[in-house]
């Protein structure tokens, strides 16, 4: 995927963004085309199934093309969300300006806004991380509008892998942090990475597609028990590319 982000992202699309494999487990192997439209997934961990895969792929090719209209595309171009396919669409800017929440597009397509928020005050403590049962330092949460539900996901050598957990305990912490209700649906996730003491973490807004980025760095670096020395330093650069971009919320 490429370096950089949604909205001017030049990372390959016609990937799932709404569930995925079975909860508490890797994400499995693609299914379905790009702007493909199928019967709504049912399960969260779909959501990075179809991405993990293509986000290791060539990256976008010069002569690409907007997978709505068809129109040429550069390199680094925009992303819908297909909200009844759950795919991840390559976008020219009409189309994408089209599906803003400004636009006339209807509710079929979902512009990815090119938004980065942090939240210097964000407050968790690490019994409420022990509790959302996530066994590496970063994870990140999205809204699914279908299912109604908060989903987590950390990253693994195998891609995404959902943690098993009920969100009770996602709720206690924006009851803490109010701030966090700012998230837009199926377009946008909490991304939030702690220390080795668990004392002070990291919240940052990001667009969904920064999350298939990581996911799709990690699955490709990973290496052992802990990542490899690789996959940490690109963790790093990660962050520090999305620490230059958030305004404070």
């Amino acid at each position: 995927m490429s370096d950089a982000p949604n909205g001017g992202n030049g990372a390959s699309a016609g990937s799932g963004v709404s569930g995925m494999g079975s909860t508490g487990s890797p994400t499995g192997s693609p299914g379905g085309s790009a702007g493909s439209v199928s019967e709504m997934p049912r399960e969260p961990l779909k959501v990075l199934e179809r991405i993990r895969d293509r986000s290791v792929a060539r990256r976008p090719r010069p002569g690409e093309v907007c997978e709505l209209c068809g129109e040429p595309i550069p390199d680094e171009h925009s992303h819908l969300v297909d909200l009844k396919a759950r795919n991840l669409m390559c976008s020219c800017r009409p189309c994408f300006l089209l599906f803003t929440p400004d636009g006339s597009g209807g509710g079929h397509y979902l512009a990815v806004p090119d938004r980065y928020l942090t939240f210097p005050d964000f407050s968790l403590t690490q019994t409420q991380w022990d509790a959302l049962q996530i066994p590496v330092s970063v994870a990140f949460f999205l809204v699914n509008s279908e299912l109604k539900r908060v989903a987590a996901f950390y990253p693994s050598p195998a891609g995404a892998t959902e943690s098993l957990l009920s969100l009770e305990i996602w709720d206690e912490v924006v009851a803490a942090n109010p701030t966090l209700g700012s998230i837009l649906p199926d377009v946008e996730a909490f991304l939030v990475q702690k220390d080795k003491t668990g004392n002070n973490p990291e919240c940052y807004l990001v667009p969904i597609d920064a999350c298939y980025e990581l996911v799709g760095e990690m699955r490709k670096l990973w290496r052992g028990f802990d990542g490899g020395k690789e996959a940490r330093e690109a963790l790093e650069a990660f962050f520090d590319r999305v620490k230059s971009r958030a305004k404070i919320a």
